[in-house]
């Protein structure tokens, strides 16, 4: 490979690690679900990174193979949309409702790490849009430089999820000592509060995108 190819490419990884990392700190239903599971595992932001990647490879391959504009079409969002907002209302719901319960915290969210981190993500119709659209011209780029610089951009651009999701669970499982009963009653129902924000905006938006 030339220099300028090297060169080229190195700064292609860069722009993804930005971009990456604006994406993987913005809030969301995998940050709330992370911050739950995170109470009793300080590990748990590593399984839900390996659920994320479950849905993540697979799509970035699809989208890499052709199928882009299919996650682009307004049918399939609202379909995607009102099945993934109606489930983060009942998860969000929940995680509200039993918040002053301290002791049955596994209640707010009743699957394993992992689980959440699929369930986090199959459920939310802008990560499909988003891999579609920004996320397609990353994956052109990187096809462009073969099929080896492919795999790493994958792995690369999952690797801020797993760094960013272990972060937040080690740090709430170091924490959670400090945390008063009313704190984790604000804590958990800001969680739930975030799932049914996104779940009522992922049911709404798509209709009048």
């Amino acid at each position: 490979m030339r220099y300028l190819d090297i060169t080229t490419l190195l700064g292609f990884y860069i722009s993804v690690a930005i971009i990456s990392l604006t994406g993987v700190i913005m809030p969301g239903p995998v940050t709330a679900g992370t911050i739950a599971k995170g109470y009793k595992d300080k590990n748990a932001g590593i399984q839900i990174a390996l659920g994320h990647a479950v849905v993540e490879f697979p799509l970035v391959g699809a989208i890499g193979l052709g199928l882009g504009p299919f996650f682009q079409n307004k049918e399939v969002m609202i379909g995607i949309g009102l099945v993934g907002g109606i489930f983060l209302l009942y998860i969000g719901y929940n995680m509200m409702r039993l918040g002053k319960e301290v002791e049955r915290t596994e209640k707010y969210l009743p699957y394993p790490p992992f689980i959440v981190g699929i369930i986090t993500t199959i459920t939310n119709p802008y990560f499909f849009l988003w891999w579609a659209t920004i996320g397609l011209l990353l994956i052109a780029t990187a096809v462009g430089f073969g099929l080896a610089a492919f795999i790493v951009f994958a792995v690369l651009h999952w690797s801020f999820d797993l760094i960013w999701d272990y972060f937040i669970s080690f740090s709430v499982f170091k924490s959670k000592r400090l945390w008063t009963e009313k704190v984790h009653n604000i804590v958990f129902s800001i969680c739930g509060g975030v799932m049914v924000f996104f779940g009522l905006y992922f049911i709404i938006f798509p209709w009048f995108s």
